[in-house]
């Protein structure tokens, strides 16, 4: 027996660590997008928003088209 002996607890976290990031690969494929796309997406939407709300009608006050005429 010349082998040196082998520290499980590191295996064990060499194996953890390979699962979690196998996770994690598979959820960025799933759900993932870059944190440059979401910030382009968050910025294209906040001027998109922008330029309806420029171009958006002004309805006049309730009653101010109605006339003074009387019955």
């Amino acid at each position: 027996m010349t082998e040196t002996p082998i520290n499980l607890n590191k295996v064990r976290k060499i194996r953890a660590r390979a699962a979690n990031k196998a996770q994690a690969d598979l959820n960025s494929v799933a759900f993932g997008r870059t944190k440059a796309e979401r910030t382009e997406l968050e910025r294209e939407t906040s001027r998109m928003a922008r330029d309806l709300d420029g171009k958006a009608m002004q309805t006049p006050p309730t009653g101010a088209n109605q006339g003074t005429k009387k019955t």
